[in-house]
Formats: structure tokens, sequence, C-alpha cells
């Protein structure tokens, strides 16, 4: 059994507690530093990136998640979770973990009325379509070159790995499919 922690300041972050568990695994709030003793990997979820990016400040716990992923601590960024960890944000001068070499658009998919689901086979995830929930969602508009580009919606990158870290667009929290929380734990931890 492994223990996964999930930021748990803001946004989906009981969905994924719920996935992990499903899968057998132990799910661990993190809002402090104490809270990352002894974890096998983080994940950061979708909600408010400026928000999350002003509480992990506030709550001193930024310089910790910054150390523990330089460290090898695998961590996956979904959604605001992909924000937090670019290294650039389109039209914008300043970022948030600054640990994965992307560039990426905020809201590129539009408001919350442009919301959408779709499917797609994610070669290194799933041999099957999965379903793809995006909710005002960022893409990713340039990579580094050591960033292994996972899947495309429309020449848009939606997911991509560097290292010890991935980053998804979309919400696999809301659906039932397991598959990427699985590779997460599986593949990564």
């Amino acid at each position: 059994m492994k223990k996964i922690g999930v930021l748990s300041l803001q946004g989906g972050f009981k969905e994924h507690l719920d996935m992990i568990r499903k899968l057998g695994h132990e799910g661990i709030e993190v809002r402090k530093s104490e809270d990352f003793n002894n974890l096998h990997g983080i994940i950061l979820p979708g909600g408010e990136s400026t928000a999350i990016g002003k509480l992990i400040v506030d709550l001193k716990i930024k310089e910790e998640l910054i150390n523990q992923v330089k460290n090898g601590l695998p961590v996956w960024g979904t959604c605001a979770g992909m924000i937090l960890l670019a290294k650039e944000i389109d039209n914008r001068s300043n970022t948030h973990l600054n640990l994965m070499d992307i560039c990426v658009k905020r809201n590129a998919y539009g408001s919350q009325l442009d919301s959408f689901v779709t499917e797609a086979k994610i070669k290194y995830i799933s041999t099957k379509n999965i379903p793809l929930v995006f909710i005002r969602a960022p893409y990713i508009t340039s990579t580094g070159e050591n960033v292994k580009i996972l899947c495309k919606i429309d020449d848009d990158i939606v997911a991509a790995r560097e290292d010890n870290i991935l980053v998804t667009s979309f919400h696999p929290e809301l659906t039932d499919d397991l598959s990427c929380h699985e590779y997460f734990i599986n593949k990564m931890l």
C-alpha cells in the first residue's frame, strides 16, 4: 500500500482521495509541512490556481513542496495543478512552483460554459479510450526538450511528463475511470 498525498487546500481534492482509496492505497490530505512525511507521491488537484498558489505561501508549505519534488517525490498536477507546476504561464510574469519546463495557457478553452468531455487513448496510460473532462482548462503551449508529450486534443497538449512530474489539463478524478490514477501510482511511484 502506497501513501499518496493530495494538496487539500481548495478545489477537487476529495475526488482524488476517493480514487486513491478505490485503488487500495492510503490517501493523505496535505495542508502543512508535516503532512509530507513518508509520502510516496503527491497530487495537486484542479481548482483555482491563483488561490492555491496564495494558500501554499500563506500556509508556509511552498518551499517544502518545491524541495520534495526537486528531491524526486513524484507529483501529478491536474488542471490548476498543471498551472502551479509550470515554469511559464502565458501572458503572466510570475509563476508558482516553477518546476516543469512547460508554458501553460490558463483558461485556454474558455469559460465555465465552454467546459466539455471527450475521449482519447493515451498510449502511455491506457490501451483504451478514456474520458477526459475539461473545465476552464489550461493547455500546454510549449515544452522543454526533456518533456514527453502524452496526449494532444486538436493539436493542444493536454498531458505531459518530465521526470517525476506528470500534468494533465483534464480532470480524471471526475470520472469513474481509474487509468490515470493507476498510471501515476503504478508507473511513477
